[in-house]
């Protein structure tokens, strides 16, 4: 079984998060969303949140899971049996973070593969920093999330 993890701090799951997990989840057997509880951001979701929201956003895809993980992420996907570990490219900027990650973990874990997916048109632009900005700004954020992930957004904001 090819087992995939698309990891992240998914805060919140935006359309751009959702698109590479469809995209992932027609390549492998298996696509674990892995949820990492301590990026070094500043969150507006807990953990448990942003696993809950992440669940409901790919409820309707069979071979998908949300989970959380803490520590090294090739340890968590050591664990898990994963073969390939997926990441979305969006812009230049992406890619300079991408390639060293992947070094390192290359070095950590030479048997997990890394494949990266360019981002749909559409959401090349969207990134969770820049959505939480424009809605502690009062702007209209509501087609690049699941509306109810734009509810948890807007409740968190106090809007």
């Amino acid at each position: 079984m090819k087992i995939a993890l698309y990891p992240g701090s998914f805060d919140p799951f935006t359309y751009g998060h959702i698109d590479i997990v469809r995209r992932t989840s027609k390549l492998f057997d298996k696509v674990i969303v892995g949820v990492f509880d301590t990026p070094e951001k500043k969150l507006m979701f807990t953990t448990e949140e942003r696993v809950k929201l992440g669940r409901e956003a790919v409820k309707d895809l069979p071979n998908v899971e949300v989970k959380a993980f803490s520590g090294l992420m090739v340890e968590f996907a050591r664990r898990e049996g994963v073969t390939t570990v997926v990441r979305g490219l969006r812009v230049n900027n992406d890619f300079e973070f991408e390639f060293d990650m992947a070094m390192i973990n290359r070095k950590l874990a030479p048997e997990i593969e890394l494949v990266c997916l360019l981002a749909s048109p559409e959401y090349q632009f969207l990134s969770s920093s820049m959505l939480k900005e424009v809605a502690r700004l009062g702007g209209d954020f509501a087609d690049l999330v699941p509306p109810f992930v734009a509810r948890a957004v807007l409740a968190k904001v106090g809007c």
